[in-house]
């Protein structure tokens, strides 16, 4: 396991599983800095369910019944945006921080074009990306397990998701951001995801949301 300074979350801490007090306390723990996400935003009643599939409304509806007050302080503490050690962060794009998936070109040109940092990290997707900016070009695309690069340039990327991988790699995706060598890699960690999923049906959420943690979908 690497050794880390300082952790960063780029939101939805809440939103899909069986544990959303234990989660927001290992978080507010733990990570030095957190963004909110639509998930969370919804849950606190900020945004309205009807946004959402009918899985993920269950879910919330659920999530916001279970929350505790010490939880709820903590998430609408939060914004979905900010700025760390000169790298910017949105928990989805920079010109919707809160729902736009940055997963196609224009995208991703759209946010990199609305910051001025020469890095910027973003969540939503659940999905593990590289993508580079170039005299006005972006390229780039999907970061499985050890991809690493150097940070030439300007650089849009996304860590994955540790709850919910939607790339077809069911093991928990984070990114690791060495800040002096300006150079990232993406790594996995195993984890128990049939005691996962059983925690999801415990709690009588929809079936498929402790399916889909199996083929990280």
């Amino acid at each position: 396991m690497a050794s880390v300074d300082a952790v960063w979350c780029l939101g939805d801490t809440v939103g899909y599983g069986p544990r959303p007090n234990e989660c927001c306390d290992v978080v507010k723990d733990r990570a030095d800095h957190c963004l909110v996400g639509n998930h969370d935003l919804v849950v606190l009643g900020e945004l309205t369910v009807s946004n959402f599939n009918d899985e993920a409304a269950a879910a919330a509806i659920w999530t916001a019944e279970v929350l505790t007050p010490e939880s709820r302080a903590f998430l609408a503490s939060l914004k979905p945006f900010g700025e760390v050690d000169g790298v910017d962060l949105f928990h989805a794009s920079a010109r919707d921080p809160v729902w736009e998936y940055v997963l196609t070109e224009e995208a991703a040109h759209a946010t990199l074009e609305l910051s001025d940092a020469p890095l910027v990290l973003v969540g939503h997707s659940h999905v593990a990306l590289a993508i580079t900016a170039n005299e006005g070009r972006v390229s780039g695309g999907p970061a499985p397990e050890g991809t690493a690069v150097t940070l030439d340039g300007r650089w849009l990327l996304n860590p994955g998701s540790v709850g919910q991988p939607r790339d077809g790699d069911p093991r928990a995706a984070w990114l690791l951001l060495d800040t002096d060598a300006w150079r990232v890699q993406w790594r996995r960690t195993e984890y128990d995801i049939a005691g996962a999923a059983a925690s999801i049906r415990a709690a009588h959420l929809p079936d498929s949301l402790a399916e889909r943690l199996e083929y990280g979908q």
